[in-house]
């Protein structure tokens, strides 16, 4: 009577988790070659990927590696599945449980940081705004607007205040390509440690909605923040309006 005992398989699907000669699973690989795609800007937000078949036959795989690889991109946020149409490039949508700055957001995600510049500059007799800060009322402030930008596409509008006393060289600094959070940190000393916020919903004006090109009245989400330094001190007052679509805020609440 023939045995009945054979080779013990380990259950995994060799070519989902196979290394395949360079120590990265096929469908990593695959990804990989996704999120450089997005970062080269060969793919920006709202173009099709290639479908799964078109995935499996191009890294020589089975159909249900590149289902894996897309799904796993999904859950992510980098891609977005529409059912019927494909696979498309998701535009980027900011998690806002970790105190980080644009520029973080942004490479986490795998794109490069672009905004524009649209005020910087020394105010003053602005008493709500310094009151803030911890500031008295008529002290001056650096006032900076930047409008965020995926590819060409506005997003959120952030405008920030600091106190000029401490920090007036920002007026002149790079802040269109470079980040005010690692610029702080670089040329003053200065470390953020925690951010009090105040979330609501409002509608877009008549210039935000020409700024975004929405319709006026649409939703969007407003965020007041001030930023602490690792010292307990006021260090900066934001107010950013967003579009309420790009944006998610995670709570985990405990009993």
């Amino acid at each position: 009577m023939p045995s009945l005992r054979g080779k013990r398989h380990s259950g995994k699907n060799p070519t989902m988790s196979g290394n395949h000669g360079n120590g990265t699973p096929a469908y990593k690989r695959i990804q990989n070659a996704v999120r450089k795609r997005i970062e080269a800007a060969e793919l920006n937000p709202g173009d099709a990927v290639a479908s799964e078949r078109e995935l499996a036959k191009t890294h020589k795989v089975s159909l249900m590696t590149a289902r894996h690889a897309l799904a796993g991109l999904e859950r992510e946020g980098v891609v977005e599945r529409r059912r019927g149409a494909g696979t498309f490039v998701a535009a980027p949508k900011i998690h806002f449980n970790k105190l980080m700055s644009y520029t973080e957001q942004m490479a986490g995600r795998g794109l490069a940081p672009h905004s524009r510049v649209l005020v910087a500059k020394i105010i003053e007799d602005e008493q709500e705004i310094a009151a803030r800060l911890g500031l008295p009322g008529a002290s001056r402030m650096i006032k900076i607007a930047r409008l965020r930008l995926t590819g060409e596409e506005p997003f959120a509008l952030e405008t920030v205040y600091l106190p000029a006393a401490e920090f007036s060289g920002l007026v002149n600094a790079p802040l269109g390509r470079g980040s005010l959070f690692a610029t702080l940190q670089r040329d003053y000393g200065v470390e953020l440690a925690y951010a009090d916020e105040e979330i609501d919903a409002t509608t877009a004006d008549t210039n935000l909605a020409e700024m975004f090109a929405l319709s006026k009245g649409a939703a969007m989400l407003r965020i007041r923040q001030v930023i602490y330094s690792t010292k307990g001190k006021a260090t900066i007052y934001g107010v950013g309006y967003y579009r309420s679509e790009r944006h998610t805020l995670f709570v985990r609440r405990f009993r």
